[in-house]
């Protein structure tokens, strides 16, 4: 993986803009620590920092090739897992390849099919592509949306980036927040809208979608969007399909050159990646794989048993290790350093995110890259086969609203009166786009129907948020975070999987269970999903307390004039009364507060100015 970015104005010498530009490179370095490349000519740039994991020799970029009188550039972040398919179709057409590198499969895949490229691409990924005879720059994102790719486009030109800080590091943009952005931010953050920069005039290629500029024009199009069809196989067909797509995905993307490991939390999905990878390295006689699992100082004793989350990881952990044979370590967070992290995850981010989870996750990384450069992890398989509680709560399933953040009252309280007065309006609006252009079709019970809604709105809000938590915080640290669950054709079966059989014997997953049972113990297959763990020490409260009673009182804060003190002093004074979360299963009372902490800290470190 790597970070990337590129700039377009055929009426700017670029040639001049060096120091924009440098500083544009420098903000990506953490994202690729290994090289750095910067191709200018008058009116383009393309700018690349790389995190080298396939071909370390031979895969630098920006990567030209040439064609006829034409030459093509491209900048690329991510990896494909149909590679050797994809070489040898295009060897087969003629092409000739001096790298094994994928960056110069996909570039040849331009040169060969043009815009239609995207459409023979499996695998995680933005890229930009200039090419030099039609004078025009494509983008892509890959269909899921794991990779990020930003842009701002002004009346002259056009900006792109793996990242909104780099972005900024571009005079042309400021860095301007309207109602629209801080409406993201305080009532659906630290979820986002599919496309929102929440900067004024910043954007994100969708998931799925490429684009063309010739220098005036942006011309988008969606060539990936989840689409309904007959589901025709018999519960037996489908879970030996399940089992196929998984291993398949898995499998190819155990392929690297550097070293590689996985994430095992003792759940049903990391436990699957796990077993598949020590098979396989098993086979080729590569000996034991090395797991890594997470988790807090002294949590097993604050730890409280809930809906969302009932049994602590540490109770199976070892039992899937132990089965796997693999060379597991433990990585314990202290709650001060986590506390101390949150600031750290906001520059990660470049937004305020998930708080306590996303500055773990940030820590945890960075102990894994010390030793390795690839991991694999289980994310997404409850957004694609049904494992959250609000799938199965038939109250909450159709209850008209986002089910991960039910009602805005808990917002509200902490927000002065006055403040975002149409908030309300946008949030549904927004959840009723998603519904409304869910594709269905018309022999779906009614059961069905909500299903797919559902299964739209968990993959292109939630899932979104915690992708873009994962590359971030993994990014930062120099790590690449593969998730397997996030083939394309796995979405694709699972969109399609009618609920009964994806959810087999009323189980959440309940297809993945039965997919892997005699594979896995039955203990790691019958266990009730549980989360990536948060901290339960009342530590953690106390300093998130402190900080936030600080903010309250400084009348220098970007939020003194939108905070309303008694709402949040109230959540400070009686935290057991957030009966509901903030957002998802676990941002409740601390969470709250350590939101607060990031919103403050990034209004302040980027200078933001709210427009209302």
């Amino acid at each position: 993986m790597c970070g990337i970015a590129g700039w377009f104005d055929k009426h700017r010498n670029l040639r001049e803009e060096n120091s924009a530009i440098l500083r544009m490179s420098e903000s990506l370095a953490r994202r690729g620590p290994d090289d750095s490349g910067i191709a200018v000519k008058d009116d383009v740039c393309l700018i690349h920092r790389r995190l080298a994991v396939i071909d370390v020799e031979n895969g630098a970029q920006p990567m030209t090739k040439s064609s006829g009188k034409s030459s093509f550039t491209i900048v690329y972040n991510g990896e494909l897992y149909n590679t050797p398919e994809l070489r040898s179709e295009l060897a087969s057409a003629g092409w000739g390849f001096s790298t094994k590198s994928d960056t110069e499969v996909v570039l040849t895949a331009y040169m060969h099919w043009g815009e239609n490229c995207v459409d023979h691409l499996n695998g995680i990924f933005a890229f930009g592509i200039y090419e030099q005879a039609g004078g025009r720059l494509f983008l892509a994102r890959d269909r899921i949306g794991v990779k990020p790719l930003f842009f701002f486009h002004y009346n002259e030109g056009l900006i792109f980036a793996s990242e909104i800080n780099t972005l900024l590091q571009n005079p042309l943009v400021s860095p301007v927040v309207t109602e629209e952005g801080l409406t993201e931010l305080l009532l659906i953050g630290p979820g986002r809208t599919l496309g929102q920069g929440v900067y004024k005039d910043v954007e994100e290629l969708l998931p799925g979608e490429c684009a063309v500029y010739n220098g005036s024009r942006l011309q988008r199009r969606r060539y990936y969007t989840l689409t309904a069809h007959e589901h025709t196989e018999s519960p037996e067909q489908s879970i030996a399909h399940v089992r196929e797509l998984i291993t398949d995905s898995v499998e190819r993307q155990l392929v690297s050159d550097v070293p590689l490991c996985c994430f095992l939390s003792g759940g049903l999905d990391s436990s699957i990646i796990s077993y598949i990878a020590a098979e396989k390295s098993r086979r080729e006689g590569r000996g034991a794989i090395d797991t890594y699992s997470v988790d807090y100082k002294d949590n097993r004793k604050y730890f409280r048993s809930s809906l969302f989350q009932p049994t602590p990881d540490s109770d199976f952990i070892g039992i899937m290790s132990e089965a796997i044979g693999s060379e597991h370590h433990n990585v314990t967070i202290n709650n001060d350093l986590l506390f101390r992290s949150l600031k750290m995850a906001v520059d990660a981010r470049d937004l305020p995110g998930m708080t306590d989870v996303d500055s773990s996750l940030l820590l945890f990384c960075g102990v894994i890259k010390e030793d390795f450069t690839v991991a694999l992890s289980g994310e997404c398989a409850d957004e694609l086969f049904g494992g959250y509680p609000w799938y199965h709560n038939r109250d909450i399933l159709f209850e008209d609203t986002f089910p991960w953040s039910r009602s805005p009252d808990v917002r509200r309280s902490v927000l002065k009166v006055g403040i975002l007065p149409h908030g309300e309006d946008y949030v549904r609006q927004k959840y009723l786009d998603t519904c409304v252009h869910t594709d269905k079709l018309p022999s779906d019970s009614p059961v069905d129907r909500r299903m797919r809604e559902m299964f739209s709105l968990n993959f292109y809000w939630f899932m979104q948020t915690l992708l873009d938590r994962k590359d971030r915080m993994s990014m930062y640290n120099g790590l690449e975070v593969r998730v397997p669950f996030c083939d394309y054709r796995i979405v694709d079966y699972a969109y399609n999987l009618p609920w009964e059989i994806k959810a087999m014997h009323g189980r959440e997953k309940g297809i993945v269970r039965e997919a892997f049972r005699g594979l896995l113990p039955d203990s790691i297959i019958d266990r009730k999903k549980s989360p990536y763990p948060k901290t339960h020490n009342p530590m953690y409260f106390r300093l998130c307390a402190g900080a936030v009673k600080e903010i309250l009182h400084d009348h220098s804060s970007p939020l003194y004039g939108i905070l309303d003190p008694a709402g949040v002093e109230a959540i400070i004074n009686d935290p057991e009364k957030i009966s509901s979360p903030w957002y998802g299963q676990l941002m409740r009372a601390p969470q709250i507060l350590a939101y607060i902490i990031q919103l403050d800290y990034w209004l302040r470190k980027n200078r933001v100015i709210i427009e209302m």
